[in-house]
C-alpha cells in the first residue's frame, strides 16, 4: 500500500506534564494506540501508512511521539520510565478509557511494562518486532541479542547523519528498500538531525549510564509476556535482525499457545514490511474475531 505523505494526517497536541504532546489520529470507535520505537528518527510518522486502514476497520487510530521524539517537547527528564509513564498520562489527557496497544520495536517491551502493571486500561497488546520479548538461542549463553539495541544506538548518536547515512539506516531495517522513497527519507531524516540528533544523544548516553536498554532484569521480558492477563499477538519478521525468526521459532514451539506469527520478507520494519500481514492478523484480533 502507498502511503502520500503529500495529504499527510495534520498533527495534534496535547499538554502532558507541561510538555506539548505531538499526536496523528484518524478515524472513530474502539482506540488503538500506535507506539514507535526508539531508533533516531522514530516517531508517530513510522504509523502513517497503518492509521487509515485501522481507520477504515472501524478504530479510532492514534499515533503519539514519545517525549523527545518527533515534535514532542523534550523534557529534562530523558529517562525510559518517564516516556513510559507518558503513555497512561496520554490516554487520560484525551480521555480514551481502554485502548489497544500497537507497539513497534522498543516501545513492545514498555507496553508489556504498562499492561502488567495496569491490565484494565488495556484490551489488547501487539507486538511488532521486539527483540526483547522473545527468547535467545539456547547457544545465546550471555544474552548478547539483547544488546544488540543498545550498540546500535551508540554507533547511531556519534555522529548527526545525512541524508546518504538516513537512507542507509532506513533501508537497513527494511527487507523491501524500495518503501524508502524520497518523500518518507525526507521525513524520516528531518526527525533525525539537529536538535532531534542532539537529544537522541543525550538521551543514549544517560540509558548507557543507567545499564543500557538491554539490561539484565531479574525476569527477562520475554518471559514476562506469559504473564500478560490481557490477549497479545506477536508478529515477527523472518529475517529481522538478532536472528530474530529463530528466536521467535523457539517461542512458539516452546509455548505452542502463543498467538505469534513470523513473516517471510520481513525485517526490522514490520509495520512497513508486513503491512498487509499486521491487519489481516491485528484488526480481527483486536475486534475479538
Amino acid at each position: 500500500m502507498d502511503t502520500h505523505l503529500s495529504a499527510m494526517t495534520a498533527d495534534k497536541y496535547v499538554t502532558i506534564d507541561g510538555l506539548k504532546t505531538r499526536y496523528l489520529e484518524e478515524g472513530t470507535g474502539s482506540p488503538v494506540l500506535f507506539l514507535h520505537g526508539a531508533s533516531l528518527g522514530s516517531s508517530a510518522d513510522v504509523f502513517r501508512r497503518n492509521l487509515g486502514p485501522f481507520a477504515k476497520a472501524g478504530f479510532r487510530a492514534i499515533a503519539m511521539d514519545f517525549p523527545g521524539y518527533g515534535l514532542s517537547d523534550v523534557g529534562s527528564d530523558l529517562g525510559l520510565a518517564f516516556q513510559t509513564n507518558a503513555v497512561p498520562k496520554f490516554i487520560d489527557a484525551l480521555g480514551l478509557g481502554k485502548v489497544a496497544l500497537v507497539a513497534h520495536s522498543r516501545s513492545g517491551g514498555q507496553a508489556l511494562s504498562l499492561a502488567l502493571k495496569e491490565p484494565q486500561r488495556y484490551s489488547h497488546l501487539v507486538v511488532l518486532g521486539t527483540g526483547g520479548l522473545i527468547p535467545p538461542l539456547p547457544e545465546d549463553v550471555e544474552g548478547r541479542y539483547n544488546q544488540v539495541a543498545a550498540r546500535v544506538d551508540r554507533q547511531m548518536a556519534e555522529t548527526e547523519p545525512t541524508l546518504a547515512d538516513t537512507k542507509k539506516l532506513m533501508q537497513a531495517d527494511l527487507f523491501h528498500t524500495e518503501l524508502v522513497t524520497d518523500e518518507e527519507l525526507a521525513l524520516r531524516h528531518s526527525r533525525s538531525i539537529g536538535k532531534a540528533f542532539q537529544t537522541f544523544t543525550a538521551r543514549a548516553r544517560s540509558e548507557e549510564g543507567a545499564g543500557g536498554t538491554g539490561a539484565q532484569q531479574a525476569v527477562p521480558q520475554w518471559k514476562r509476556v506469559l504473564e500478560l492477563k490481557i490477549p497479545v499477538l506477536l508478529i515477527y519478521g523472518r529475517e529481522d535482525r538478532a536472528h530474530a525468526g529463530e528466536r521467535a521459532e523457539l517461542f512458539k514451539k516452546t509455548n505452542p499457545e502463543l498467538n505469534l506469527h513470523i513473516v517471510n520478507g520481513c525485517k526490522h520494519m514490520v509495520p512497513w514490511d508486513a503491512e498487509q500481514e499486521v491487519y489481516r492478523l491485528a484488526i480481527p484480533f483486536i475486534k475479538g474475531q
